[in-house]
């Protein structure tokens, strides 16, 4: 089939001047992520001629891999080598290895720019599904590559890709006793980690704004707590204001207008919101149990949070008022860190039941509950923005801290790429 150029190019501002330009689009094959049973799709990806091409070619191939939905064939199985983004593929080449798509592309560097164009094939239909270019500077190589995989990954699922994005953890190093914890930040395949604190006092749940560019963080130092806010591009911080008492656990509304945020008191916990732009604050819960881990429903109209005014910890949700107030967990066992997926359908949760620590997911309506993990400790769940996978920390009897990865219905679980030692992580949107 003859290849359909589309009449329009869209460019956009994506970091570095990163530009987009979309070439086709014919849909044949795809990966059905709703399946009670996903087997990886085998897809071939070489390396991309010219500079740099088979580094974003090995980023594309890590990324697809550990979503668990793609196969990547090994590239000592190719026989159609020097592929060129002009030309079809050998389309025969491709079956014989089993490759149900093909992914090639090439890059050139002029005037200082570099550019990638690349192209996803459907081996049977023998068609091309996408064509894309993408215009960057020479340093932002892995952004264009995670754009990539992002475009990849949305044709052949039907969803949105979440490779494009950040994560933000508290990093940590030292022994059990003495630890020191250190604000990080690092893309999310581990790569390109850096610091932001520097170790002197201990930093707690961090979380992203929805704009990506600012966090919200606690820290604890000897003289008390506090909550901070971090912009990325200025790398201004600013505290929101004293509170008489411990303030913790801080988490924005989808806007990035508001914070919530609870204040413990005597022993007694209550959340409470401040809009940002006029600093007034107002308390939303009053009870005398332990309020707390508040999370905004992604229309920012109701927030879920845990409380053991009942007896033991259980997740409960509210108006953003503060009215409105029902519990929706009632299972065995402790819930904690719930946390509302972005798409809205689910509530995740960390679950304490005997010896054991899960991560699960609910309706907001409490139904459906579903335990995706089991180990000695694992906790502090977090949202790729897509809402199909779940970054969490997991800890092992005297091990440190370790992030890890779970998709949403518990049968992709790996240790996320970051090497050393991290909890709490909060993962960004897709990146502007």
């Amino acid at each position: 089939m003859d290849l359909k150029t589309l009449l329009i190019t869209i460019y956009a501002a994506l970091g570095a001047s990163l530009a987009l330009v979309p070439l086709t689009a014919h849909a044949q094959i795809e990966v059905d992520v709703n399946k009670g049973v996903v087997q990886p799709l085998p897809i071939a990806i070489p390396a991309f001629g010219g500079t740099r091409g088979a580094d974003i070619a090995q980023v594309i191939t890590g990324n697809l891999e550990r979503s668990g939905l793609f196969a990547p064939i090994s590239p000592q199985a190719h026989i159609e080598k020097g592929l060129n983004v002009a030309v079809q593929p050998r389309f025969p080449d491709w079956k014989a290895i089993n490759a149900q798509a093909l992914v090639n592309g090439q890059v050139t560097v002029e005037g200082g720019r570099l550019r990638v164009d690349f192209r996803l094939w459907d081996i049977y239909s023998e068609q091309q599904l996408l064509g894309l270019q993408f215009t960057s500077t020479p340093e932002n190589w892995r952004r264009v590559a995670h754009k990539i995989s992002d475009a990849v990954y949305e044709r052949l699922t039907g969803e949105k890709g979440y490779f494009d994005t950040r994560i933000v953890f508290v990093s940590e190093t030292g022994g059990r006793i003495n630890r020191t914890k250190t604000l990080a930040i690092m893309d999310q395949d581990g790569a390109n980690p850096s610091y932001l604190t520097d170790g002197s006092y201990i930093v707690m749940s961090p979380r992203f704004s929805a704009t990506s560019q600012e966090i919200t963080y606690m820290t604890l130092r000897p003289e008390g707590s506090a909550i901070y806010l971090f912009n990325l591009e200025t790398a201004r911080r600013e505290s929101i204001g004293q509170f008489p008492g411990m303030v913790y656990a801080p988490r924005f509304s989808p806007d990035g207008g508001r914070v919530a945020f609870s204040v413990e008191r005597g022993g007694n916990s209550d959340i409470y919101v401040m809009n940002l732009k006029s600093r007034v604050s107002a308390r939303l819960t009053s009870d005398p149990g332990i309020d707390t881990s508040a999370s905004f429903s992604p229309d920012g109209t109701k927030i879920v949070f845990n409380s053991d005014r009942g007896g033991s910890p259980q997740l409960y949700i509210m108006n953003s008022d503060g009215s409105g107030v029902r519990r929706i967990s009632y299972g065995s066992g402790r819930y904690t860190t719930p946390v509302w997926s972005p798409v809205g359908d689910f509530i995740a949760f960390t679950k304490q039941t005997g010896g054991e620590f899960h991560i699960g997911v609910m309706r907001p309506d409490g139904s459906d509950e579903r335990l995706l993990t089991t180990s000695y400790l694992d906790e502090s769940p977090t949202w790729a923005p897509n809402g199909r996978v779940l970054m969490f920390s997991r800890e092992t009897s005297g091990g440190p801290p370790r992030l890890w990865t779970v998709d949403v219905t518990g049968r992709i679980l790996r240790p996320a790429p970051y090497p050393g030692s991290g909890s709490d992580p909060a993962w960004s949107p897709l990146l502007n």
